[in-house]
């Protein structure tokens, strides 16, 4: 496979990024490309399995924090209220919804990890159910964000306890405005700048999970990191140039990563972590067991 965004761009030349990406699987995998194509059918059916469980106003995770939320915010949208409109909404809620289906124990897709899980199925779903966008652009867009992250875990990494959230939902919104801009018809660079844009706007996000739990504030930065990718995406297609190559924006990630100190990095310590208000709400639940 190949390890940077250049190399993508380059195998996809002017032709398809995601059939680019589908030909190499099948070459490493050695199975054939209906073969790979119908897994990643399969992983877009789990998305939508998974919003649909986090829209469920009865499911609660063991902490007390999460679950019943998307519900809310999906009426939101639904009652045209949304200030940001019917595509992102729906990609917000379903976002939510995905991450709280997460944090409630139930099966999701790690795009391209569990606690970022929610950003990439409600931007494809939300594009399939508001843009008329088919079944086969949403596989495709699945694979041209899978070049994304092969190109991030060979450069640098998607691990909030080695990076930051900048590499969980960072990567999981440059993943999404790729996809994006790929269903937009946009070109194997255009994707590769979507990418780029989204990942340098969330650059030094830092990872402060609430007493360790993928909850507060990882669920709400899915819906966040969405509106990232959405205007990522828009920046790409409206022709303008990411001015930094893509590839020395992942690795500034790495290095950004790299530099922020262990209470930044997944321990629960600092961040949002330390705000007395979660403490307090997370010492009453474990009074309450």
């Amino acid at each position: 496979m190949n390890d940077t965004l250049a190399e993508w761009v380059a195998l996809a030349g002017d032709g398809s990024l995601a059939k680019a990406v589908l030909h190499a699987q099948a070459e490493e995998s050695g199975d054939t490309e209906e073969a790979v194509w119908a897994k990643m059918r399969s992983r877009l059916e789990a998305m939508k399995e998974a919003v649909q469980e986090g829209l469920r106003k009865d499911i609660r995770s063991l902490s007390g924090l999460s679950g019943g939320q998307a519900p809310l915010l999906m009426q939101h949208f639904l009652s045209g209220k949304a200030l940001c409109g019917t595509l992102l909404g729906k990609a917000e809620a379903y976002a939510l919804a995905t991450a709280e289906c997460n944090a409630c124990m139930g099966k999701i897709v790690a795009a391209p990890t569990a606690g970022a899980c929610g950003i990439l199925p409600g931007a494809v779903l939300a594009m399939m159910e508001e843009k008329g966008k088919t079944e086969e652009q949403a596989v495709d867009a699945l694979f041209v964000a899978a070049a994304v992250a092969e190109a991030i875990v060979t450069q640098a990494n998607v691990s909030g306890a080695e990076g930051g959230c900048q590499a969980e939902c960072g990567s999981a919104a440059a993943m999404a405005a790729a996809a994006l801009c790929s269903m937009e018809g946009g070109s194997a660079q255009q994707c590769a700048d979507a990418a780029a844009f989204a990942l340098m706007n969330l650059l030094g996000l830092v990872c402060d999970p609430a007493g360790g739990l993928v909850e507060v504030p990882c669920v709400y930065r899915n819906v966040g990191a969405s509106g990232v990718a959405f205007t990522a995406a828009d920046l790409a297609l409206s022709g303008i140039r990411c001015p930094i190559v893509p590839d020395e924006v992942i690795l500034a990630m790495k290095d950004v990563g790299d530099a922020l100190p262990p209470s930044l990095r997944e321990t629960g310590v600092g961040g949002c972590a330390s705000c007395p208000s979660i403490k307090a709400k997370l010492c009453m639940r474990l009074q309450e067991d």
